[in-house]
């Protein structure tokens, strides 16, 4: 920023901008290959490496190739998301994008998809929790003022604490630090998992069905919410210090998930074939000492993303709602008020699997895979002419829209049949 200093891996520039707010690449970050990578990295892992084995046990072997499908068209799709920022020096955030290309109806259809995604991500992230954790102390229940909670909504509640901090921070140099905890955790609960089918017991003796085709447009849709987190590539390309690394990292961010995503979906299906839950950790017997790591391991987590998910929805209600009077109290009801909300979402319709299913089909495949092309396409100006890129493109868009149709139905039906 000018007339100050920022500290090395730092960058002030918010993950989402008012619409009045315009800046240019002048204002290029300090955030180091590295601290980019880690950043990079925990916007694309996380939960969803929980759900991969019931993905593939609910569309069968045959989808694992659906699986690096998805991987190589958000990754090309993350790349036209750069393209878009280097036509325009003004374009900082992903509403950006939006206006960019189709006006202010475009920053709106791209801000409303990209922070309900974000939203129900958050409240994943609380159901999960509260269903690992009360599998690990199912005996945590207590009576409050006459009215019993069960031990998933306690824990529910209690990480609910924990994570308030977290939200707090808005430095990306500190994010990244927690950023690297957040994949340490990934690695742990691939390695203790491992550990479970190897040495306690369990071993890796399914066979699993070659292709359940009643499956594959739940099993497409968990997939494309692995690989959700294009709203925040605007953020990390504007936070380096070198953009032209940003291909690089990239390509590594996406090559890394995709080996964690395969591999905990082929050691998880192997294990427990088509009793694999929504997740896996639900599978484990929570005797063993590898169950409980990668239980308990699961809390990190949410610490670790909640910040960088809930950001771009914290600056738009900000600037949307902003006070000149005592801003800071005014930004801690904001963010307070937004974390409570998860909570109670999570609490109303706790059905981990659906909830995500649904999140991969309406939302992560039209913020991760449609709307980039559209706004591509309508910036670069290539749809004015017929080549072998348009034809990709288009050809991108259409899988985008019949992921989130069929994937989007499947996935309201299953909620609706078990609320």
């Amino acid at each position: 920023m000018e007339g100050k200093k920022q500290e090395d891996c730092c960058v002030t520039i918010p993950l989402l901008l008012g619409s009045g707010d315009v800046g240019t690449k002048a204002n290029i970050g300090t955030a180091s290959f590295i601290s980019t990578f880690f950043n990079g990295l925990n916007a694309l892992s996380g939960i969803g490496i929980l759900s991969v084995p019931y993905a593939l046990a609910t569309g069968g072997w045959f989808s694992l190739i659906l699986l690096f499908v998805i991987a190589s068209t958000t990754f090309y799709t993350g790349l036209l998301i750069q393209r878009c920022m280097d036509a325009d020096p003004t374009i900082r955030s992903y509403p950006d994008i939006g206006e960019h290309a189709f006006g202010k109806t475009g920053r709106t259809i791209v801000s409303v998809t990209m922070n309900i995604e974000l939203y129900l991500v958050a409240t994943g992230f609380l159901i999960l929790e509260g269903d690992n954790l009360s599998n690990l102390f199912p005996d945590m229940e207590f009576d409050i003022f006459g009215y019993h909670i069960d031990a998933k909504s306690g824990f529910i509640v209690l990480v609910v604490i924990i994570i308030l901090p977290t939200s707090w921070l808005n430095s990306m140099s500190i994010l990244s630090y927690v950023s690297a905890s957040g994949v340490l955790a990934s690695l742990i609960i691939i390695g203790s998992i491992l550990w479970a089918g190897a040495f306690d017991g369990i071993g890796f003796q399914e066979k699993g069905t070659l292709v359940n085709w009643n499956g594959i447009p739940s099993a497409i849709s968990l997939y494309a919410f692995c690989y959700c987190a294009h709203p925040v590539f605007p953020t990390l390309y504007t936070s380096m210090r070198d953009q032209r690394q940003f291909p690089k990292v990239l390509f590594l961010c996406f090559a890394f998930c995709t080996v964690t995503y395969s591999l905990m979906a082929v050691v998880g299906y192997l294990m427990f074939g088509s009793r694999v839950d929504s997740q896996i950790t639900l599978n484990l017997p929570t005797n063993n000492i590898s169950s409980r790591v990668a239980i308990c391991t699961i809390l990190v987590t949410p610490i670790a993303k909640y910040a960088l998910m809930l950001t771009p929805i914290v600056n738009t209600m900000e600037a949307r709602f902003q006070s000149s009077y005592n801003k800071r109290m005014h930004s801690f009801i904001i963010r307070t008020t937004l974390i409570i909300s998860t909570a109670v979402v999570a609490l109303s319709l706790p059905f981990f699997g659906y909830l995500m299913s649904l999140v991969g089909a309406l939302l992560s495949a039209t913020a991760s895979i449609t709307i980039p092309c559209l706004c591509y396409l309508r910036i670069s100006g290539i749809y004015r002419r017929i080549g072998i890129e348009m034809v990709i493109v288009w050809f991108v868009v259409l899988t985008g829209i019949v992921v989130a149709v069929v994937g989007t139905y499947v996935s309201l039906v299953d909620i609706i049949s078990h609320l």
